[in-house]
């Protein structure tokens, strides 16, 4: 496995740019973007700044590379965040030049659609954070979660330490409409967290983090785009996670397959699982049809994974992903599982 990019910190009064490399959601719902840009400024004493794609619904894929190539070539910009996700980085990720961000790593944050983009850097040697998008994490209506701000603030400006993960004692999987700007003064739905399903040997795991939103992961694989070499799962903690289209157990259990017949499941030494986002407009689940949901969910990847490695350990019902509170993962970072006495750390 290649040596990953050391990535600098940042300091308050920093430039950190704005971009969107799937969905151009600023130029939908431009008052969410604003929260979330003075969320930016205020929480975490950052001067923001867009590019010409970032809130141009419909640009093409040659605009957001070059917003992408813009903001890590610039040197007063000190991070890449993401403003959202969306669904087709696969059809152009892959073209892009390694070079200017080789020449010039520095952090990106982002995650669901934004797999593809970071699979990128973590195959060019340059690690990333798994989450914190301005949408989702800045612009939460009312205020941010606490939480999603220790996490942040920790990959955003700690140097790097090996800092141990707890789950919240709370979490949201009901949203507020963006569409309105009535909502941004209303708090969300709260429901208490069951912590952390373990299944496992005892001891201790090590590996190096990668994977992401198991639907891109799903794309990546029927689409043919690189991936780690089958021996760098050896030293891997893979992690995944569900976006807000809740696919069902039987395609859960197809691309979990899928990485088991390839050999990833077999070499892997730990393996993290998000929760399962359970709701969505459209697709409103009751409290116990979510229940079911997240158990079949939960039931599918210990059975399969077990088809093809009976030991490794398996940390499920993690806050990482499309769930709110949210830790900003490290992807491409340091991570160690503590299975005796059940505890989770990463290097941020």
């Amino acid at each position: 496995m290649k040596p990953f990019a050391k990535l600098s910190k940042l300091k308050a009064g920093d430039t950190v740019g704005i971009v969107s490399p799937s969905f151009a959601a600023p130029g939908m719902w431009p008052h969410m973007y604003e929260l979330g840009l003075k969320r930016v400024r205020e929480v975490f004493g950052l001067n923001p700044i867009d590019y010409p794609a970032t809130a141009k619904l419909g640009a093409s894929s040659q605009e957001r590379t070059a917003d992408l190539v813009a903001a890590f070539t610039d040197p007063q910009v000190k991070a890449v965040i993401a403003s959202l996700g969306g669904d087709d980085q696969v059809t152009y990720v892959k073209n892009i030049s390694p070079e200017p961000f080789v020449q010039n790593p520095k952090p990106y944050f982002g995650y669901s659609d934004n797999t593809h983009f970071m699979n990128f850097l973590w195959l060019n040697g340059i690690p990333s954070y798994y989450g914190g998008s301005i949408f989702t994490q800045y612009a939460m209506q009312n205020k941010m979660d606490e939480f999603t701000v220790k996490y942040l603030k920790l990959a955003l400006f700690e140097e790097s330490q090996e800092v141990e993960l707890t789950f919240s004692p709370v979490f949201n999987d009901v949203g507020l409409q963006w569409n309105d700007p009535e909502t941004i003064n209303m708090t969300r739905e709260y429901e208490p967290n069951e912590g952390w399903y373990w299944d496992g040997a005892a001891g201790e795991a090590k590996g190096i983090t990668w994977g992401g939103c198991l639907e891109s992961i799903d794309e990546i694989l029927r689409h043919g785009v690189a991936t780690p070499a089958l021996e760098d799962f050896d030293n891997i903690i893979l992690f995944l996670e569900t976006s807000e289209e809740m696919p069902d157990a039987r395609y859960v259990r197809r691309v979990l397959r899928a990485l088991g017949e390839r050999g990833v499941l077999a070499r892997v030494q730990g393996v993290l699982v998000g929760r399962p986002k359970a709701w969505h407009f459209g697709r409103e689940k009751t409290p116990e049809e979510k229940q079911v949901h997240r158990a079949e969910q939960r039931e599918t990847f210990v059975k399969v994974i077990r088809d093809y490695n009976k030991t490794v350990p398996i940390v499920q019902n993690m806050d990482f992903g499309h769930t709110d509170p949210q830790i900003c993962l490290p992807y491409g970072g340091e991570a160690r599982i503590d299975c005796t006495n059940k505890k989770v750390f990463v290097k941020f």
